[in-house]
């Protein structure tokens, strides 16, 4: 895995893919939110691949806590989609893996 941050977003009829790759921190985590909110607007369903993410920060988090709060609230769906094993410790840890909805 490159810890080179980067996302490719792919908009399908109403669903955003979002695979995202390197790590979710500080520094990054606004890149991320302000790179994804914007498209909000239009979506019903938000997927966030993390299978190339090696590291997730509480800003991180943070951000897709948002994503969370933000799909649902508008009877939206937001999925997080094969989280490498390192995040998936964090989301066990954080008890993430009980507020989420996350595909293997």
């Amino acid at each position: 895995m490159s810890s080179k941050f980067g996302f490719n977003k792919v908009l399908s009829v109403d669903v955003l893919t979002v695979n995202v790759s390197g790590r979710i921190d500080t520094e990054t985590s606004p890149e991320l939110d302000s790179g994804i909110k914007p498209d909000l607007n239009g979506v019903k369903k938000l997927v966030l691949d993390l299978s190339d993410v090696e590291y997730i920060s509480s800003s991180g988090l943070r951000v897709l806590l948002g994503f969370n709060k933000t799909l649902t609230s508008k009877g939206g769906e937001f999925v997080v989609r094969k989280p490498s094993q390192m995040v998936r410790e964090v989301f066990d840890i954080t008890n993430f893996s009980d507020i989420l909805n996350i595909e293997q």
